[in-house]
């Protein structure tokens, strides 16, 4: 069923990029525009970035798309993706994530991948990321980036580099120990403010982008809910409920005044919704990118069931050229609910008491070995 509905999608949009399928039969609203109101899920097993062993090729074979047709669990092997049910990580617990019964995880985690050790925070229980993938033009595509050919975001510039090689030391993994403490007993750490946490982890911007711009997918929560007049076109994205909204016909904000989610405005391109937005503060949803980013999408409704979600990225303080890709968004029955985001924080009370504690288990074992760091 699911391989019949994909195959469906990607006639379609075939079918309307060769001019066969009229603008006349999508829906409008009473002005005439194209209706993009509704609901959309838009989880796809189809990853940003093309695996590199597909090269430049956009698409798979048609091989490899007849062994996806007999069998779509084939899909994950072909993108790398961890069999449903399994944790994703690849961590020891592999075998045992879907098992109600399995025993505790050791104090302070088995040392593998996930939150302090993986005592047995994510595994795919909480995972949603769908269960297929998409075509465009009768293709089955291996990445969601089409430009570069590549299919994988252009080489950053040194000082973006060297920048983000500095947040990566600065936020390692969580391993159980105060890891920050180890050349210094007095060092700054990441738990030492709320205010230098990730603002996902913060509950103020979904993680990956997912509210965009550009809007991609991830691991779960992937809903986008779009309710659209002649003056506004709003975006309802579902993780941490962020609300986009899009000025139609209107002119940017002047350029100091800046936004989470950047300053979005539209018009319209034929039947085309086109976007942009500049003005983002200096922690854009994007990772890595800056406040000079410029992002362009355009969302192009097909029918009834599918919009075409195309998007450019141009910051060029952080990425050597501009890129950007295309998905579909399929339309959903699905409602979107309350993001309860560890509601009012007050997991900080235990993310920064837990650091404390390791903290504390650092200074006595220092004090006991004679190291008076």
């Amino acid at each position: 069923m699911l391989s019949r509905q994909i195959m469906a999608v990607g006639l379609l949009l075939a079918l309307y990029a060769s001019g066969v399928v009229a603008q006349d039969d999508i829906l409008r609203t009473a002005s005439g525009r194209p209706d993009l109101s509704g609901t959309y899920d838009t989880a796809t097993l189809t990853p940003l970035q093309r695996p590199q062993r597909f090269g430049d090729r956009p698409a798979l074979t048609s091989e490899e798309a007849a062994t996806v047709q007999a069998d779509p669990s084939a899909l994950r092997a072909f993108f790398g993706i961890g069999a449903a049910g399994s944790d994703e990580r690849g961590g020891n617990f592999t075998a045992e994530a879907g098992d109600p019964d399995r025993v505790a995880p050791p104090s302070g985690g088995d040392g593998s991948a996930g939150a302090a050790g993986n005592v047995g925070g994510y595994n795919t229980f909480w995972i949603d990321r769908g269960t297929g993938v998409f075509q465009v033009d009768g293709e089955w595509r291996t990445s969601i980036i089409t430009n570069p050919a590549n299919g994988r975001r252009p080489p950053m510039t040194d000082e973006a580099a060297s920048a983000a090689s500095q947040r990566a030391a600065f936020f390692r993994p969580n391993t159980g120990t105060a890891w920050w403490l180890a050349d210094d007993l007095n060092a700054l750490g990441p738990y030492d403010d709320p205010e230098i946490r990730p603002l996902a982890e913060r509950c103020l911007l979904g993680f990956g982008s997912v509210g965009g711009p550009p809007m991609l997918p991830v691991l779960y929560n992937n809903l986008k809910k779009i309710v659209q007049t002649d003056d506004y076109v709003l975006i309802f994205v579902e993780m941490v409920h962020d609300a986009r909204i899009v000025r139609m016909n209107q002119e940017h904000s002047p350029s100091e005044i800046r936004h989470w989610l950047g300053d979005s405005i539209g018009r319209w391109d034929g039947d085309t919704l086109v976007v942009d937005t500049t003005n983002f503060n200096d922690s854009p949803a994007l990772g890595g990118a800056s406040r000079n980013l410029h992002v362009v999408e355009r969302f192009t409704r097909f029918d009834e069931n599918t919009l075409l979600y195309q998007f450019t990225v141009d910051d060029p303080t952080v990425w050597t050229e501009p890129w950007g890709g295309e998905y579909v968004w399929p339309t959903s029955q699905d409602r979107v609910y309350e993001y309860a985001c560890h509601e009012a924080n007050y997991s900080f009370q235990g993310i920064l008491g837990g650091a404390r504690i390791l903290e504390e288990d650092m200074r006595k074992a220092a004090a006991g070995s004679g190291d008076d760091q």
